[in-house]
């Protein structure tokens, strides 16, 4: 820990500022990162290092910050581009014009591009193929018989069948998909394999959004090409966009994972949702609220100016991270914010971010989150682990917590 002589507006001294290491950890089930946690007691805004880049970044950790930054155009995400920003990634290979590096108005030109497919009419549309696919999955999980892992049976391959039913992908080709998806989220296989499997998943979408520039269909790929056929977005972009929205598609398999660790390891909190499947929407939300599905920190952002937040100056060209898993915390948000309340209402999480980043697939990871609980815990009334909690294998050296298998019996 270091610490630095921080100067306030008017030129004022502040107190010491330290600078906190934050490593990369290996965590299990849904056990909350005990430096964050540290970070939340110790102020709402502190400065942080991580394990990769340079330098050291802000973090803002309450709800009406987190809020802040990420909504405030004077907080940009393109200024992060030509900056080794300290990181939890091992290798930064950001696509010049990709969505997530964009500011309004681009940001928006583009997002609006694709809007129709995640609107709520856009998921309801492959609502009843997704159940579909569910339903075959978990038929040929009861006709296997137990034990199962139900990652490898369930929870991995039906997030996967489901976006690339919205993108338009072919089913030939979900297979490949999942392979490159693995690739470009893994950090342990260094920056070339996840930079090749980027280009050959990029190469693989400019094909398909070519061949779809005149299609009047509605998913993704279709729309994508209609824009770029009407010149609204050049097809550098609509590939990046086309990335970007399929690898989140398979975040879904990690927050369902987690989100079945959780209730087969509270097993009343299960029961109660058998008991009533009115509550399921609103305890989904809860267990969104409550579930930490990322490692550390994501993507950062830049001051264009000087900004004061909570007393803190934030200068012009100083990094910045939101945390939404700590704002989800927020005890000035959420009553007894550690425990889980399906009856909790209002529930203003920011599980799928805020302001202009904020996840197109939010209502489509609900929806499939939906399905899932609707058959796993009905059509299967006894599922429970075939394995003590902590024999559950978590990921390791992944951004996103989840799972690696999930041993059940019923």
């Amino acid at each position: 820990m270091t610490e630095e002589t921080l100067t306030e507006p008017g030129g004022a001294l502040a107190d010491p500022c330290p600078v906190r290491h934050w490593p990369a950890l290996d965590l299990i089930g849904v056990d909350f990162d005990p430096v964050l946690a540290d970070l939340m007691e110790e102020g709402p805004v502190a400065r942080i290092e991580l394990p990769n880049g340079e330098g050291w970044a802000w973090l803002v950790t309450r709800m009406d910050d987190v809020r802040l930054v990420a909504n405030d155009a004077r907080f940009s995400r393109e200024a992060v581009m030509d900056r080794q920003v300290t990181r939890l990634a091992p290798h930064f290979i950001p696509s010049r014009g990709a969505v997530g590096f964009l500011d309004p108005p681009d940001h928006n030109r583009l997002r609006r591009s694709v809007a129709p497919a995640f609107t709520a009419r856009g998921v309801e549309r492959v609502r009843e193929s997704a159940r579909r696919m569910l339903d075959g999955l978990v038929d040929e999980l009861l006709a296997a018989g137990p034990p199962a892992d139900l990652t490898s049976a369930v929870l991995s391959p039906f997030p996967i069948a489901v976006i690339c039913e919205l993108m338009g992908v072919p089913a030939a080709d979900r297979h490949g998909m999942h392979t490159w998806t693995q690739l470009i989220l893994s950090s342990t296989h260094g920056a070339d394999v996840s930079e090749q499997a980027k280009e050959e998943m990029g190469a693989y979408f400019t094909e398909l959004i070519d061949a779809r520039v005149d299609s009047g269909d509605e998913d993704v790929a279709s729309l994508l090409g209609a824009a770029v056929g009407r010149r609204e977005i050049t097809v550098d972009e609509a590939v990046g966009l086309a990335v970007l929205l399929q690898i989140g598609g398979e975040a879904v398999t990690n927050n369902s994972g987690q989100m079945f660790y959780l209730l087969l390891t509270r097993p009343e909190l299960a029961d109660r949702l058998r008991a009533d499947a009115s509550i399921r929407p609103q305890a989904i939300d809860e267990l969104l609220r409550y579930i930490p599905h990322r490692n550390a920190v994501g993507l950062s952002r830049i001051a264009l100016e000087d900004v004061e937040i909570k007393g803190v100056r934030i200068r012009a060209g100083d990094a910045i991270y939101v945390s939404y898993l700590a704002a989800n915390r927020d005890p000035e948000v959420f009553s007894d914010p550690e425990s889980i309340d399906f009856s909790r209402s209002p529930n203003p999480h920011v599980a799928f971010g805020f302001g202009p980043h904020y996840c197109p697939g939010g209502q489509l990871a609900r929806m499939e989150s939906e399905l899932l609980v609707d058959a796993l815990l009905d059509r299967l009334p006894g599922l429970r682990l075939a394995v003590a909690p902590d024999q559950v294998p978590f990921r390791k050296g992944a951004l996103i917590r989840g799972p690696e298998a999930l041993p059940v019996v019923w």
